[in-house]
């Protein structure tokens, strides 16, 4: 095997362990010799790419920022309307914190104290931006009511999606993720989105937490 490709997975392997390890644990209470030890490798090995603990979660708020712009990219090529793309935005996120832990060790970092290096910003800042420029979509498609605070709407949503995720962590397994996700959205859709177009959102959310399930 080239040295590079070996040194990169050594590197991927380092970053599932610690993310695995912040997930389950938090960022204060795992050292670097339980990374170590998770990822079966040599502290050479770790320090030949992390210089401290603290490089590994930037490293790994660095790929949730990544997979979270990916998604966005991907949900907006598929077209749509605003809301929809805003629905499968959360189902996508809410996937990859099931099917890995970068994903959920990147929020549990960012609720946990550890700031994120400029120009890496906050994953919260992100997402509500992205959910902010959805919802004003959304309110020119008329898929929202008209008195709608979309920026009170935004903000209350990041913090539902975020505190579903912290409030589930203690309580009860990564795999009841999607049906909090579509609690999260029948909520929503039945406050925010005009009576008679409820029924379309209401079953895509459903239809979307049936996919991930069946994964």
């Amino acid at each position: 095997m080239p040295r590079q490709l070996r040194a990169e997975q050594t590197r991927a392997t380092i970053i599932t362990a610690a993310a695995d390890l912040f997930d389950q644990k938090g960022y204060e209470r795992t050292s670097l010799s339980d990374i170590v030890a998770h990822a079966n490798v040599t502290k050479g090995a770790l320090y030949f790419h992390f210089a401290a603990k603290e490089d590994l979660a930037q490293a790994i708020m660095e790929l949730q920022s990544r997979a979270a712009r990916q998604v966005t990219s991907d949900v907006d090529g598929r077209g749509g309307s605003s809301l929809e793309a805003l629905i499968r935005i959360t189902y996508a996120l809410t996937r990859l914190a099931v099917e890995g832990p970068v994903t959920r060790a990147g929020l549990r970092l960012a609720t946990g104290g550890v700031e994120a290096r400029p120009p890496l910003r906050h994953p919260f800042t992100e997402w509500l931006e992205i959910i902010t420029r959805k919802l004003l979509g959304a309110a020119r498609e008329r898929d929202i009511q008209p008195d709608v605070d979309v920026h009170a709407v935004a903000h209350s949503l990041v913090c539902f999606f975020v505190g579903t995720r912290v409030a589930g962590r203690p309580l009860e397994p990564v795999a009841r993720l999607p049906r909090r996700t579509t609690e999260m959205w029948h909520l929503l859709i039945r406050g925010l989105v005009p009576v008679h177009r409820r029924p379309r959102y209401l079953s895509l959310a459903t239809r979307l937490e049936r996919e991930i399930v069946a994964v």
